[in-house]
C-alpha cells in the first residue's frame, strides 16, 4: 500500500513538473525580434527590451552611439552599455536615457572606445532576462521591474572592474555616495516635454568602490575623486576590486529623488539576490502570456506569437508612480504639475487605434479604462487630446484618434470617464489645429466641414488620407454620442461621417485627393507614395472606411467588383513609385520585398483590408490571405516583421489573427473572423471567464472555415461581439483545405457597415 501510495505520489509530482514547465511560455519569446533593421529596410525598428508589461522603464543593450534611434541592431558587432529606455519608434528617438557599462583593464570612458565585441550565441534575450557574456569575458545580466530594474555585472577573475555611467545628450547630474554604496542623479534628455523636466534615478549596489570619479561625454574628461558634478552628458565611473561580481538595483522618477529612492526600496527591496528578481519578472510574464494559451501549431509558431504578444504588451508605458500611500500621481509632461491619478505615454495612436488598444480591451480592461481616462485628463493639462505622446504631446502622424479609443472602450463596457467630456474634447479638436503636427487638432478642419473634404496643395501633403482618417474619426464620436444620449454631438458628427465618399472617384475607383474647387487632381497614378497619400498610395489608402465597408462596395458598384479590386492589390506588380516622396522609403522596400503586389502588410493603412472580403460574400479569400501573411511575413527572428513594428501595432495584428479574429473597427463592439493559427486557444480574462477557440483539423494547408459553433449553436455570422468574448464561451470552427462557399454569405452574417445600420 505504502508503494502505490508512493508511485501516486511520484505521478503527481511528475504531472506537476509537467504543468510547471508548460506554463514556461518566457522561453519561446525572443527580444531580439524585428532588430535586424536599417534606416533603409525595417524588420521591426524594435530592440531587446528588458521590462515588465507596460512598465515605465526598459532596459536594453545599446550598439548604437548616443542619441542614435537605432539603439540596438542585429547585424552589430559590439556593445557600449546597458541603458535605460522609453523609446516606443526609432524615428522619433528615446528619452529619459541613462547607461551603464562595464570595463575591464584601463578605464575607458568613450563610447566608441569601450565598446566591447560580443556574439549573438551568448546572448539570452527573454523579457524577463537578458543576459550577454561579452569578448572581454565581462558577464552582464539585467531583470526588470515597472520602474527599475536589478543588473548584475561578472568580471573574469583577477581583472580590473571598472563601471561607467553615461548621461547620454543634454543636461545631467551625478553625485557618487561611497560610503552607502550608491549613485544618485537625474538625466534630462527629451524632445517634447516641458522645460525642467527630468528623470531622477538611484543605483545602489552590494559591494564598496575602490576608486571613482565624474566624467563627461562631449571630450571624455575625467575628474578622479570626484563626488558630484552636472552638465551636458556628465557622468560617473566607480571601480571594485578585481575580478568582483557586482549586483546594481536601480529606480528612477520623473517626480523627485525621494521618489525614487521610496520606488527602489517597494519595487527591489524585498529581492536580496538578482535571482529573485529574475524569478518573480518571470511569473508576471508567464502569466501573461498563459492568458492566450495556445494548442498545437509548430514550436516556431508558437515562439512567433508569443514573441508578438510580449511585444503587444509593452505600450503604452505606465507614467505613473506609487506615493507612500501606495496610491498612484505622476509628473504631467503636458504641464509640468503633479497630479493625482494615472498618466500613459509612448504611444502614436495612429497605428495602434487600430490592434493594441482592441486588444488591450480584451486582455485589460481595467488599464484601459484607467487609460481613456489618462488621455481627458491630458487634455485638461495641455489643452488637446493625445495623439502621439512622447512623453509630452507630438501631434505626429495624421487623424484625431484619441477619439477612437474612446469609443471603442465604451462600446464595450469600459465606462471609467465622463463622455460628454470626452465629446467636447474632440469638437475642440476637430474644429481648430493645434501647434504641433498634422495630428495635433485638425489641419484644414474648415475646408473639411463646409465642402466635406480637405483640399490636395504642397502645403496639405496627406489631404486624402487625413479627409478618411478624419470620417472614421467623427463616426468614432457619433457613436458614443449615440451611445449616450448626447443628441446634439450626434447630429454633428453625423454629419461628416461620410464625408469618405466625396474623394471616391467612380472611373478609377481610387480614393484620389481634389483640389480647393473640388476637381481632381491630374495626372492621377494609384501607384504613386505620397502627395495626398501618407505613407503609401491609392491602393493603400482606398480601403480606409473602417466604419462603412458597405458603403464603399456600394460606391464601386457591388459585392463583385469590390472583391475583384481586392483581388487586384495582389495581382498588380509590385511596382516602386516614389510620386510625392521623391525617394524611397523604406515602407516601400518592405511592400517589394514580399513580392505580393501592392499589398503593403509592413504599414499600417491596410492592415484591415483583408477582412473587407467578409463583407463582400467572399470569406475564404480572407481566410486565405490571412494564412499566407501570417506563416510568410511573421517570424520570431531578428527578421521577424514586415515593417516597423510601431509600438505593439504589429504585434497586435498577429496576436488577433493567430487568435482567428480582427478589429476593422474599433469604435464597435464587433470583431471580424478570419482564421486561426493554432488548433485551440484559450483566452483568460479579467473577469474570470474563458473564451475558447477551437479549430477542429486546423493546418498549414486546411486554412479554411467549413463550419462554425458558438456555445453549441451553428454560427454564421462573419464576426463575433465584445460581449460573446467577455461572456466566455467556445468558438468552434471546423477546418478544411476547400473554401465553403456556401457559408456566411447572408446579410445578417455581414460584419457592421454604417450603411446597413443607418439606413430606414
Amino acid at each position: 500500500m505504502k508503494r502505490v501510495l508512493h508511485v501516486c505520489t511520484a505521478l503527481v509530482l511528475f504531472t506537476l513538473m509537467l504543468s510547471a514547465q508548460e506554463v514556461n511560455l518566457v522561453k519561446y519569446v525572443n527580444t531580439r525580434q524585428g532588430t535586424n533593421t536599417k534606416y533603409e529596410f525595417s524588420y521591426g525598428n524594435t530592440y531587446p527590451a528588458t521590462s515588465l508589461p507596460f512598465g515605465m522603464n526598459t532596459w536594453t543593450p545599446q550598439t548604437g552611439k548616443n542619441g542614435d534611434g537605432w539603439k540596438y541592431q542585429y547585424f552589430e558587432k559590439t556593445i557600449r552599455g546597458f541603458q535605460q529606455s522609453h523609446q516606443c519608434s526609432s524615428w522619433v528617438n528615446d528619452y529619459a536615457v541613462f547607461s551603464l557599462m562595464p570595463v575591464t583593464g584601463d578605464l575607458v570612458v568613450n563610447e566608441d572606445k569601450r565598446a566591447a565585441s560580443f556574439s549573438h550565441a551568448n546572448e539570452i534575450a527573454q523579457p524577463s532576462y537578458y543576459k550577454v557574456k561579452l569578448d572581454n569575458n565581462i558577464t552582464t545580466e539585467m531583470s526588470p521591474t515597472e520602474r527599475g530594474a536589478h543588473l548584475r555585472f561578472t568580471f573574469p577573475k583577477g581583472a580590473s572592474s571598472y563601471l561607467v555611467l553615461d548621461g547620454y545628450t543634454k543636461m545631467s547630474m551625478v553625485s557618487i555616495h561611497p560610503k552607502t554604496k550608491t549613485i544618485t542623479g537625474y538625466i534630462n534628455n527629451c524632445r517634447w516635454a516641458p522645460q525642467g523636466f527630468k528623470n531622477y534615478f538611484i543605483i545602489t549596489f552590494d559591494k564598496p568602490f575602490t576608486t571613482f570619479g565624474t566624467w563627461e561625454n562631449k571630450k571624455n574628461t575625467t575628474t578622479a575623486d570626484n563626488k558630484t558634478a552636472e552638465g551636458e552628458g556628465v557622468g560617473a565611473y566607480i571601480k571594485f576590486k578585481d575580478g568582483e561580481t557586482v549586483q546594481a538595483k536601480v529606480a528612477s522618477s520623473y517626480i523627485s529623488p525621494a521618489q525614487a529612492a521610496l520606488t527602489l526600496k517597494t519595487e527591489l527591496g524585498g529581492y536580496r539576490s538578482f535571482n529573485d528578481t529574475h524569478k518573480a519578472a518571470d511569473k508576471i510574464w508567464n502569466a501573461l502570456l498563459g492568458r492566450m494559451a495556445v494548442e498545437g501549431g509548430t514550436e516556431e509558431e508558437k515562439a512567433t506569437f508569443y514573441s508578438c504578444m510580449y511585444h503587444a504588451n509593452l505600450f503604452s508605458h505606465q507614467f505613473f508612480e506609487y506615493g507612500e500611500d501606495g496610491k498612484p500621481y505622476y509628473y504631467s509632461p503636458y504641464d509640468s504639475k503633479v497630479h493625482d491619478g494615472y498618466m500613459y505615454t509612448d504611444n502614436g495612436f495612429w497605428d495602434t487605434f487600430r490592434a493594441q488598444f482592441p486588444l488591450n480591451t480584451i486582455l485589460h480592461p481595467k488599464m484601459e479604462g484607467q487609460l481613456v481616462q489618462a488621455l481627458l485628463d491630458a487634455q485638461k493639462q495641455c489643452g488637446w487630446l493625445p495623439s502621439w505622446s512622447f512623453p509630452g504631446e507630438t501631434g505626429g502622424m495624421l487623424g484625431n484618434h484619441s477619439i477612437s479609443l474612446l469609443a471603442d472602450a465604451w462600446m464595450k463596457g469600459i465606462h471609467s470617464f465622463d463622455p460628454k467630456q470626452a465629446l467636447e474634447a474632440y469638437y475642440h479638436e476637430a474644429t481648430n489645429k493645434g501647434p504641433w503636427g498634422s495630428a495635433n487638432g485638425r489641419p484644414g478642419w474648415k475646408e473639411y466641414y463646409a465642402n466635406g473634404f480637405v483640399p490636395y496643395t504642397k502645403q496639405t501633403e496627406g489631404a486624402t488620407a487625413w479627409t478618411l482618417e478624419f470620417a472614421y474619426d467623427d463616426f468614432c464620436a457619433y457613436q458614443l454620442a449615440k451611445a449616450t444620449g448626447n443628441k446634439y454631438y450626434e447630429d454633428v458628427f453625423a454629419r461628416q461621417m461620410y464625408n469618405y465618399k466625396n474623394l471616391f472617384d467612380p472611373k478609377t475607383r481610387f480614393m484620389r485627393a481634389k483640389d480647393a474647387k473640388g476637381d481632381w487632381i491630374e495626372p492621377f497614378d494609384p501607384m504613386d507614395w505620397g502627395g495626398p497619400y501618407t505613407e503609401g498610395n491609392a491602393w493603400h489608402w482606398t480601403w480606409s472606411v473602417f466604419h462603412d465597408t458597405q458603403g464603399l462596395i456600394n460606391l464601386m458598384g457591388g459585392d463583385k467588383n469590390f472583391t475583384a479590386k481586392i483581388d487586384s492589390v495582389f495581382s498588380e506588380p509590385g511596382t516602386i513609385k516614389v510620386g510625392g516622396y521623391g525617394q524611397v522609403i523604406h515602407e516601400m522596400t518592405e511592400m517589394a520585398e514580399f513580392k505580393m503586389g501592392q499589398f503593403a502588410q509592413g504599414n499600417e493603412p491596410i492592415h484591415h483590408m483583408l477582412y473587407m472580403y467578409n463583407y463582400a460574400g467572399q470569406p475564404w479569400k480572407a481566410q486565405m490571405h490571412l494564412r499566407e501573411v501570417m506563416n510568410k511575413m511573421y517570424n520570431a527572428t531578428e527578421n521577424g516583421y514586415p515593417g516597423d513594428e510601431d509600438e505593439g501595432q504589429m504585434s497586435s495584428w498577429f496576436v488577433l489573427s493567430a487568435a482567428g479574429f480582427y478589429s476593422v473597427c474599433p469604435g464597435t463592439d464587433q470583431y471580424v473572423i478570419g482564421s486561426p493559427l493554432f488548433k485551440k486557444m484559450t483566452i483568460a480574462l479579467e473577469n474570470g471567464n474563458k473564451f475558447t477557440i477551437e479549430a477542429n483539423n486546423n493546418s498549414k494547408a486546411n486554412v479554411y472555415i467549413q463550419s462554425a459553433k458558438l456555445n453549441g449553436k451553428p454560427y454564421t455570422h462573419n464576426f463575433i461581439t465584445q460581449t460573446d468574448i467577455m461572456n466566455g464561451g467556445v468558438l468552434h470552427l471546423e477546418m478544411g483545405a476547400q473554401p465553403n462557399l456556401t457559408r456566411g454569405l447572408a446579410p445578417e452574417d455581414r460584419p457592421f457597415s454604417l450603411s446597413r445600420a443607418e439606413r430606414p
